[in-house]
C-alpha cells in the first residue's frame, strides 16, 4: 500500500474543512449536557490516549494508518447521521460527544503516523498547509453559512446548526471518497 500525495493533500482540506465548519456547532449540540460530564470524558479520552499510544511500535504502520483513520471518518459520518435523524436530545448529544471524544483518541497517533507515511519535508508542508487553507475555509464558509441563514431569517442555534449537518453530511462523504482513492494497492 503506497500514498497518492496529490489526492493526499485535498483529502486533509477536505478534513480541514469540516473541521472548521462543525467547530461553533458543538457548543449548541453539548447544550443539554451537564459541565461534570466534560470532567469525565477528558479522562475517558486521556486513558485511551495512553492505551494507543502503548501500541505504536504495532499502529505505526502505513495499513494500520489506513484503517484507523478510515475509522475515524466513518464514526464522524455516522455522528452527522445520527445528528440528522435525532437531533437536540440529551441522547444525541451524549453520542455526538462520544463519537468525538472516541475519534480524538486517534488523534495524536494519526499526526505521528502521518508524519512517518508522509516522510518527505515537502510533501508535510503541503499537507499543513492544505490543513490550514481549509480549516480558513471552513471557518468562512461557516460564518457565510449562518449569516445566509439569517437573512433567510432563520435565526434559531439549533435550527441554523441542523441544517449545516447537511452541508457537514456531503463533506464527510467527499472526505471518505478521497481518503479512499489517496491509497493504492492491497487494502
Amino acid at each position: 500500500m503506497r500514498l497518492i500525495p496529490k489526492i493526499y493533500v485535498r483529502y486533509k482540506f477536505f478534513n480541514s474543512l469540516f473541521t472548521g465548519l462543525s467547530v461553533g456547532s458543538i457548543f449548541v449540540i453539548y447544550e443539554p449536557l451537564e459541565p461534570s460530564l466534560f470532567s469525565l470524558g477528558g479522562i475517558l479520552l486521556a486513558v485511551g490516549m495512553l492505551i494507543i499510544a502503548k501500541f505504536y511500535e504495532v499502529l505505526l504502520n502505513i495499513k494500520k494508518y489506513y484503517l484507523i483513520a478510515l475509522f475515524v471518518e466513518i464514526i464522524m459520518l455516522s455522528l452527522v447521521t445520527v445528528f440528522l435523524i435525532e437531533p437536540y436530545d440529551y441522547m444525541t448529544a451524549l453520542i455526538v460527544y462520544a463519537g468525538y471524544q472516541l475519534t480524538f483518541m486517534f488523534g495524536a497517533y494519526l499526526v505521528r503516523a502521518e508524519t512517518l507515511i508522509v516522510r518527505k519535508k515537502a510533501l508535510l508542508t503541503l499537507v499543513d498547509v492544505s490543513k490550514q487553507y481549509g480549516y480558513l475555509a471552513g471557518m468562512g464558509a461557516s460564518y457565510i453559512f449562518y449569516k445566509f441563514l439569517e437573512y433567510l431569517t432563520i435565526m434559531d442555534k439549533k435550527e441554523q446548526v441542523y441544517y449545516l449537518h447537511f452541508l457537514l453530511f456531503i463533506i464527510e462523504i467527499i472526505i471518505i471518497f478521497q481518503f479512499i482513492k489517496s491509497f493504492k494497492g492491497e487494502k
